[in-house]
């Protein structure tokens, strides 16, 4: 216990670091293109167009504004995968960097999962606009997006300390998360809504952790009524679990990473 908080003492200690990290993250994300950084807001735009195209006349879901429907909880869940995928590949990834100087090993999926988020964060800005102008915000209601998002960070740093410390010594585990995001995502209420599923359905659906952060976004945003926020108490405690436990087994295997690059 000791050890565990002097780790994540020394972690905030090189709290500038991580930041520098974030930062670089985030301007190298789209470096190489021409709009650059405007990637970050046109990206979520031309998605919401192709599903507009695709769900309102192709599919033709029975879900009034379909694509709003969607686009508000496709975002967070976005931020979960990118996590989860590059989180996984965050240590191995930064190989030269790991052999040749010293720091807390953790602030490379911490860093990973931050850029994740913020990422989010700017994307969310498309998001309200197109919410206002298709079914109106209730401002006053996105202060519970604050603990929806928090809960989420938890539980995404959860698993990208695990992910990316075990990815060190079995590289074809950051192959084996994309599947697993993939099958993650349809058992999570992404593109559909759990009220028209059995109830054998929904009993599988109450043990995914997103469920209740997916749809306390669509509540804030689509629905604007007030998000049952007891529902975000399992998937907080279920990060909570991954996290600490995350943060153990980081710091038991990180003593051989150098060795294993």
């Amino acid at each position: 216990m000791v050890s565990c908080f002097s780790s994540v003492k020394e972690v905030f200690a090189y709290r500038e670091m991580l930041k520098n990290m974030v930062r670089r993250d985030l301007r190298g994300r789209y470096k190489a293109s021409v709009l650059g950084f405007a990637w970050t807001f046109i990206n979520p735009l031309l998605q919401l167009v192709v599903y507009t195209i695709v769900f309102s006349h192709v599919l033709r879901s029975g879900i009034e504004k379909y694509y709003l429907f969607l686009f508000v909880a496709l975002i967070p869940w976005i931020a979960m995968a990118s996590s989860l995928n590059d989180g996984a590949n965050s240590v191995v990834g930064q190989a030269n960097l790991v052999e040749k100087i010293y720091f807390p090993r953790r602030i490379l999926p911490i860093s990973t999962v931050t850029t994740c988020f913020v990422n989010m964060l700017l994307c969310m800005i498309v998001v309200l606009i197109v919410c206002q102008i298709s079914i109106g915000v209730r401002w006053s209601f996105l202060w519970y997006l604050i603990p929806v998002f928090g809960v989420e960070y938890v539980l995404a740093l959860g698993f990208a300390l695990i992910l990316s410390s075990l990815t060190v010594y079995f590289r074809d585990l950051q192959h084996i998360v994309g599947i697993f995001v993939m099958a993650w995502q349809f058992l999570s209420p992404v593109m559909y809504t759990t009220d028209g599923l059995t109830d054998d359905v929904k009993r599988i659906f109450e043990f995914n952790p997103m469920t209740g952060i997916l749809n306390s976004c669509r509540a804030i945003l689509y629905y604007k009524i007030y998000p049952d926020l007891k529902s975000l108490l399992y998937p907080f405690s279920v990060g909570l679990i991954l996290l600490i436990f995350g943060w153990l087994v980081f710091g038991k295997l990180e003593r051989r990473f150098a060795e294993e690059m």
